[in-house]
């Protein structure tokens, strides 16, 4: 039973366990970070679970969040209209695709069901991307509030922090990082290949074959 859940599941398995290995590793130097910067203001420090609801650690973490989720479902968005010769993730780009046909519909679905089935994916994607988005800007505000607290100064909303340079500064240098990785990925696919990966194309595949 293991070996059959390890190999119909390893790759999201080691993922989600990277995933976890990676977090704790935040977790604990970012606690340390801002224990450090709460100490220079006067500041006891945080224990653990203070720190995982504090807006430090939820800023951090949301704003990275939410360029990945918002990568992926423009990526796998634009998919659906553009084309990139040469690439295995492109359609093709003369005649017909089999990603175009439509779809059958073998649970008799109406035609809302069936709408949000078809783009499940993406409206999946951009939900994760708003929920990371929301929360990211009420993880910033605490923390801004609290540094303009200390500092005897004002306060903001909500919607007041969404309005600063701050809070778009964080998301410009997240999204431009996660649209020049798949620009790159996209590109070094059609001239560059791994072998044994899906995401590659064939080694002895031309260049200029699109499609895996």
């Amino acid at each position: 039973m293991l070996r059959r859940i390890w190999r119909e599941n390893s790759l999201s398995i080691v993922l989600f366990f990277l995933f976890a290995t990676v977090l704790m590793g935040q977790i604990g130097v970012g606690r340390a970070e801002y224990n450090h910067e709460r100490s220079e203001r006067g500041q006891p420090p945080l224990s653990l679970a203070p720190y995982l609801t504090s807006g430090h650690f939820i800023e951090a973490t949301f704003e990275n969040w939410e360029s990945e989720f918002l990568q992926i479902a423009a990526y796998v968005l634009l998919t659906i209209f553009l084309r990139q010769k040469g690439s295995p993730d492109s359609k093709k780009l003369e005649g017909d695709d089999p990603f175009d046909e439509p779809s059958k519909n073998p649970r008799g679905l109406g035609a809302a069901p069936k709408w949000l089935y078809e783009n499940s994916l993406t409206l999946a994607l951009l939900t994760l991307f708003l929920i990371s988005f929301g929360l990211h800007g009420a993880g910033g505000m605490h923390l801004y509030n609290e540094e303009q607290a200390a500092k005897g100064e004002e306060t903001v909303s909500l919607l007041g922090f969404l309005g600063t340079s701050r809070f778009w500064f964080q998301s410009f240098q997240n999204w431009q990082s996660e649209f020049l990785s798949v620009g790159v990925l996209v590109i070094f696919t059609i001239f560059l290949r791994q072998k044994g990966s899906p995401e590659s194309k064939p080694v002895d595949a031309a260049n200029e074959e699109t499609g895996g």
